[in-house]
């Protein structure tokens, strides 16, 4: 039996089960829907999603729209006749009309291991948070966030070395496996699901501006998470000397004692830029100081030239 696919989705993220979907013999992807060109880049030029694009080079019925609950979104939906909605970092919380336009339903592939960090940020939030594993969840959706039935997980391990970045496509490409599996048994013999326990809920929504800047009387450890989690993209931010620096990588410094004011640097050299923390050291590694590329920090200590006393985040 072929299974008539109508997929949903927006970010980078979404493209590993999309792709999935493209080269697995028993599905016709009918209709993919994806958010319409937005401003990006330096010049605010109208750039697709990377869904779009994808769709754009295999030839798969397109639709650019901001929504799918009502509308034209909901109408081509229904033209489509899929047998399964699939919605992967979509964005946009689903009525009931869609949710029960499909004989088999709709399907969510979520990148944590559900109830665990139900929200628009898993990712990220599992990593400021210290966890030691997450995964991936493929869920058949209700009309909450994230809330529905579990039709099936794979685990994943964090690792000390991944940002959101890393880590996120990782599971992306753990949860399109995942996802070909459910959808093949779904249209086979049918797939048993299990509610979530609600008890044991966290939430993940997207990160503030706010939550982005880096507080140094905190833990360096936490320091460290909170720049993992916020790269590539935002990235975490200070100032020195007022200007704006995104940190993009760092590390503790375990090998480092700062008898200094938290936000202090405290040395530079080629393996980065330490700074004085609430309870030890952060070794920058990787930053972006306002208006200019991704560099090593120790790069961008030789062209700020600092002098004693200087400090982050003023």
């Amino acid at each position: 039996m072929t299974v008539r696919v109508a997929f949903l989705g927006n970010d980078p993220w979404s493209v590993p089960s999309l792709d999935a979907l493209i080269g697995e013999p028993e599905t016709e992807l009918v209709l993919v829907v994806t958010n319409p060109p937005r401003p990006a880049g330096r010049g605010n030029e109208l750039r697709p999603t990377a869904v779009a694009d994808v769709a754009r080079t295999h030839g798969l019925p397109l639709l650019e729209v901001d929504r799918v609950s009502t509308g034209p979104g909901l109408a081509a939906l229904a033209e489509a006749e899929p047998d399964v909605v699939v919605v992967v970092a979509y964005g946009e919380l689903l009525t009931r009309d869609v949710l029960d336009l499909a004989p088999l339903g709709a399907v969510n592939v979520h990148l944590s291991l559900l109830p665990r960090w139900r929200g628009a940020a898993p990712v990220q939030h599992a990593i400021l948070a210290g966890d030691e594993r997450t995964g991936v969840t493929v869920m058949r959706m209700d009309a909450g966030l994230d809330t529905g039935p579990v039709l099936g997980t794979l685990e994943d391990t964090i690792r000390s070395e991944d940002d959101a970045g890393a880590l996120g496509d990782r599971l992306a490409g753990l949860g399109a496996m995942l996802l070909v599996g459910v959808i093949r048994q779904l249209a086979g013999e049918g797939l048993p699901s299990r509610r979530q326990d609600d008890r044991r809920a966290t939430f993940a929504p997207k990160l503030r501006p706010d939550e982005r800047t880096l507080v140094w009387g905190d833990e360096a450890a936490s320091l460290v998470r909170r720049v993992r989690a916020l790269s590539p993209e935002p990235g975490a931010t200070t100032t020195l000397r007022g200007h704006p620096v995104k940190i993009l990588a760092a590390a503790v410094g375990h090998d480092e004692r700062a008898d200094r004011e938290p936000g202090e640097i405290v040395a530079a050299d080629e393996r980065g830029v330490a700074v004085a923390a609430g309870d030890g050291v952060v070794r920058l590694l990787e930053v972006a100081p306002a208006g200019r590329r991704r560099m090593p920090a120790a790069e961008w200590a030789r062209g700020a030239r600092f002098t004693d006393g200087d400090r982050l985040g003023t």
